[in-house]
């Protein structure tokens, strides 16, 4: 004789495994810059960077691992994810996007855990004041280079690697390149962003499809003055360039069109 049919009222959890928990893990991504020694002005160099947090506890401990945590009964996952990002980073209100699952079994030793990650972009200047929360021994900025070739706790090399090609596509595809920006920037300056995120990416006429391309048009605008003269910047230039920040268009691109 078959089971009779679940319902509100003969429905029990216990029936089912529950996983032993849902952490989410945050792959916090940064572009530094470093001054040149150089007589002539120059862009500054620039190198993609991660945030990882040396493991206090067991398991893993003393191995560098993305920053998360476990997830509340009160709070969504994203919660959850953004409260993660400001006990270690201590900001808020930056870019963050949901991106994978991982649930491969015996991921974690401490039992079956469903991890929800995450990546954030977040402007070197809001992680200066960086410091390690209670669970952390410590905090630290790596290359991504680097940290791939790292010992790294769990399977956060995979999440680094797919975090990786998540926003190299993004960066291709939207304005994310806007998050390791200054309000206001040179042609040049964007072109090295998407570079240090892309570093196999050219394009000889990036100067006329940024500013001309009727796709693209509408992205960016130039910048003018108090008075409504363009605005322009010698700070990493011999000569005075024209500066440019993003507005608030989505362009409509299609692989049809």
């Amino acid at each position: 004789m078959s089971e009779p049919l679940e319902n509100g009222s003969n429905y029990t959890a216990n029936k089912y495994r529950t996983p032993d928990g849902a952490p989410a893990d945050i792959v916090i991504f940064t572009i530094t810059s470093k001054e040149r020694n150089a007589a002539k002005k120059s862009l500054p160099q620039r190198e993609l960077q991660v945030l990882l947090i040396q493991r206090k506890l067991w398991p893993f401990e003393g191995q560098w691992a993305l920053p998360g945590g476990f997830c509340k009964e009160s709070e969504t996952m994203y919660d959850c994810a953004k409260r993660e990002l400001a006990e270690e980073t201590g900001v808020a209100d930056v870019h963050m996007e949901y991106f994978n699952v991982y649930s491969e079994p015996g991921r974690d030793p401490r039992g079956w855990m469903i991890s929800h990650t995450f990546f954030a972009l977040v402007n070197e200047s809001l992680l200066l004041n960086r410091r390690a929360a209670d669970d952390a021994a410590d905090v630290r900025l790596f290359t991504v280079e680097k940290a791939l070739k790292m010992d790294l706790a769990f399977d956060h090399e995979l999440v680094i690697k797919d975090a990786l090609n998540r926003i190299q596509h993004k960066m291709l595809t939207t304005t994310i390149a806007r998050e390791f920006l200054p309000q206001e920037f040179t042609i040049s300056e964007l072109y090295q962003v998407i570079q240090t995120v892309m570093p196999g990416f050219e394009e000889r006429n990036f100067v006329r499809k940024i500013t001309s391309t009727q796709s693209r048009k509408g992205i960016i605008e130039e910048v003018r003055d108090l008075h409504g003269d363009l605005k322009m910047s010698n700070r990493y230039s011999q000569r005075a360039a024209q500066l440019y920040r993003f507005n608030d268009y989505v362009p409509q691109l299609s692989i049809y069109s």
